[in-house]
Order: C-alpha cells, then structure tokens, then sequence
C-alpha cells in the first residue's frame, strides 16, 4: 500500500507540477515575446518607412534615426545594433553582448527570433530583421533580457522539488500507518488463529475498530468464545462419563466381591445350617442391590430417548397424595410433612414427576437422621408450576452444591452406602426436569437444612 501509494503520488503530483510550470514558464515567455516583437517591429518598421521615402539616404542619418527610436524605449534593450553586411551602422552604448547567428542571417523583408545563452548564466531574446536598401542590406537586431524568466522557472523547480519531497515523505508515512492501521488486527487475527490452532483456546483478537475488519475480528471472537465453550462442554462430559464409568465400575465391584465370596463359602460345604441362611440373606440383598442399581441406569437411558406425552395434572394434589402415602411412615422417624399447595393444574407426565418427589423427600428424609420438619410448598406459574421441598436436616456442603446432580455422586459416601444409596436419584431429577423443560435448584436455608426448587414449564391449559 505505502509503495503504491507513493507511486501514484509520484506520477500524479510530478506530472501535474512539471506540466504547470512549464505551461507558465511557455506562457510568460511568449508575454515577453510578444511585448519585445511589438518594440522591434516598430523599430523595424520605422527603418522601412525610411528607407521607402529616401532609399539614397545616408548611413549617418538612418544612424541618429536608430538613436531615437532607442532612445524612446531604452531600458528595453539589451542589445540594439543596426549593421551591414561590412560595418555597424549604428549600436547602443551597452555592456557588449555576443552575437552568434544561429540560424543564419534573415533574408530580406523576413525576421528571425531565438534565444541564447550567454555564458554566464544570463538568457537572452534576438530578433533580427534585413531590410533591402539601394547599395546594401540592413540587418536590424535587438536583444531583451529574459534571464529573469528562466530564474523564475528554476526557483519554481525548486520549490517544487522541495515541496514534493516533503509531500513523498508525509505521503509514504502516513500510507505506512494507514496500512499499519488496517493490517495490524488482521495479525492479530493471525496470531490467534495460531494460538488456537496450538490449542491456546483463551487467545482472542483485541477490536479495534467499527469497519469491515472490526466486524470480522468480533466476529472471529465471537467464534472463538463459542469454540472455547463447545469444547469446555466436552471436556466436562469426558470428566462426567470417567467419574460415571469410575463410579459405576467402583459401585459395581462391591456387590460383586460378597456375592462371589458368599458363593465360594456355600460352595465349600463348610457352613452350618445357620451359617448357609445368613449367607444367603447377603446374596439376596446384595443381588436387590445390583437389581436397584440396573434400574435405575435403565431408567436414566429410557428418559434420555423417550418422547414423553404430557398430561393435564394438579401438582398439588400429587404432593398432597405423596404426603398422605408417607406421612405415617415418616412420622415413626419422627419427621412432620407439611404441604401448602396451590390449586390448579398444569402440563405434566405424573409418573415421572410422581418419581421426582419420591427422589428429593428420600434425599431430604435421609438427612434429617434425628427428625425434623419436612414441608413441601406448590406455586402455579404462567407456564407450568414451581414445587420446593425443605427439610431442617444438616444441609448441603457448598462445594457439593454444584455436583449433586452429577450420576453416583454422593455427599457423604459412607453413610449414602450404607442406606441403600448410589447417587443416581438427584440424575434421574435432573432428566425429569429437563424433559418439562425446566430447572432445579439446590441451596442452603438460613435456619438450617436445605432447600430444592424445581420448575416444572411443560405449559398449562
């Protein structure tokens, strides 16, 4: 950009300038022709009229003729010289000027114009003119000084040269910073690509203006952030499916070991007959068990593939029923169930959300080990209904908070174990909220226990 800037500045701008002085320089040359043609010819034609009325007139009085035309515009001349072919008739007393025919010497009734050098610098205008008397020619010549001319024309040169050297300068590094201007985000666009490429997924392109590469560097982080996010998603489904596998592998490995050492110890004979019971009371649980963990798998594929139809419903009236169901059961545990429910129905698949409330008052009950207060509160929404479920247990960890949801993740691992838990429940929620499009949430009450908020927007009729 800056080279090709500067050449077409050079064409232009060199062109333009040398073709206006020189047009300036021609016109105010012919003004100087023109206005020292004007003083010559009637010098000149003075000389014909003379020598029409008198051709025998003597040489000494067409001499003082000359002298008085000169004398009339004197300051004129450079040069005034009226000669023969032999002798100078006539010539003004001025500092002596070389004369050098270039052309030859004019024919009679004709006038010869040009232009010499002196020498030292000076430039001069020659017209000479022959005019035919009866014992010889004439030969009138004058000279005007043009040197100003030719030094007005090599200043101008000058300053233009001048001019334009300083204008190639500012042109060449403004034209640099523009190009600088304009390319440096696409470098910074480059750049990032590379980093990106490298696997450096942060790197973004700093925007530095509003026009079309501006729009192209936002765009390209705009891409960039949507990258960086896809591939954050996939790096977190990856540390998902090893937990899940990890997990699985891990819940699956304990069963497994007692049904394979309780059968080796059948197998051996060697047990009583209360000895072979008992063992086979830890077949059967641990067998309930596995069963328990492959349905609830099952039932986390079946919601991922499955178009669910939706119902008109009362969420009130399921938790109320689920209330009713537990509330004895409950009540030997010593925990109290409350409901404030709402009247009104909405859009739901009953069964599932029948699963979700036994899910979360499992959770809840099994953190209140010493009793407590269970309440479960329905809120109609615009497009669906809201349910939350408190409980006045020991609450929920901060750094759990956002893993519950997570398959076999488990709060407490120990004790979840040992009450029949794999923390697939609050995963099973989470597909049961998804498929009503919806959200759960999961916090910590001020007064202690916790709290679980869940959106259930299928619609409502």
């Amino acid at each position: 950009m800056t080279l090709c800037m500067l050449a077409l500045m050079s064409v232009l701008f060199g062109a333009g300038g040398s073709l206006l002085i020189s047009a300036s320089f021609r016109d105010s040359l012919e003004r100087e022709k023109s206005a020292a043609f004007a003083s010559y010819r009637m010098a000149w034609g003075t000389l014909n009229i003379v020598n029409s009325l008198d051709p025998y007139l003597d040489r000494e009085a067409i001499a003082q003729t000359m002298e008085q035309l000169y004398r009339q515009d004197s300051t004129a001349w450079r040069l005034f010289l009226l000669s023969s072919e032999e002798e100078t008739i006539y010539q003004a007393d001025l500092p002596p000027l070389s004369l050098s025919w270039g052309e030859g010497k004019p024919e009679p009734g004709r006038c010869l114009t040009w232009v010499t050098d002196n020498g030292a610098g000076g430039r001069y205008l020659f017209f000479s003119g022959a005019v035919q008397t009866n014992w010889d020619v004439l030969y009138l010549t004058t000279a005007r000084d043009v040197s100003a001319l030719y030094d007005a024309r090599e200043a101008q040169q000058r300053t233009y040269l001048q001019v334009f050297g300083v204008m190639c300068l500012l042109c060449g590094a403004l034209s640099y910073t523009v190009s600088r201007v304009l390319t440096a985000p696409l470098g910074d666009l480059s750049r990032a690509t590379r980093d990106i490429a490298t696997g450096k997924l942060s790197s973004r392109v700093r925007v530095r203006s509003s026009d079309e590469v501006g729009m192209v560097s936002r765009d390209f982080n705009a891409m960039a952030d949507q990258m960086e996010r896809y591939i954050e998603e996939l790096r977190q489904s990856v540390e998902r499916q090893e937990r899940f596998m990890g997990s699985f592998a891990h819940e699956m490995k304990t069963p497994m070991t007692s049904l394979i050492g309780y059968t080796e110890l059948i197998r051996s004979g060697t047990l009583t007959q209360e000895e072979q019971v008992e063992a086979a009371g830890w077949l059967y649980s641990e067998g309930r068990r596995l069963e328990s963990l492959s349905r609830k798998l099952l039932n986390l594929l079946v919601l991922k593939q499955e178009n669910v139809a939706f119902a008109n419903v009362s969420p009130g009236s399921l938790v109320e029923e689920l209330a009713e169901r537990l509330g004895p059961v409950y009540a030997a545990k010593h925990i109290i169930i409350f409901c404030d429910c709402e009247r009104g129905n909405c859009l739901l698949e009953p069964d599932l959300v029948w699963s979700l409330l036994m899910n979360l008052t499992d959770n809840a009950q099994k953190a209140m080990e010493s009793g407590g207060e269970l309440a479960f509160r329905v809120e109609l929404l615009e497009d669906g209904c809201q349910i939350q479920v408190s409980d006045t247990g020991r609450g929920i960890p901060p750094e759990a908070l956002d893993h519950l949801t997570d398959a076999f993740y488990r709060v407490d691992k120990a004790r979840s174990r040992a009450q029949g838990g794999f923390g697939l429940g609050l995963s099973l929620c989470r597909e049961i909220v998804e498929i009503h499009h919806g959200l759960i949430r999961f916090e910590n009450r001020e007064a202690g226990g916790a709290r679980v908020t869940v959106e259930l927007r299928g619609g409502r009729r």
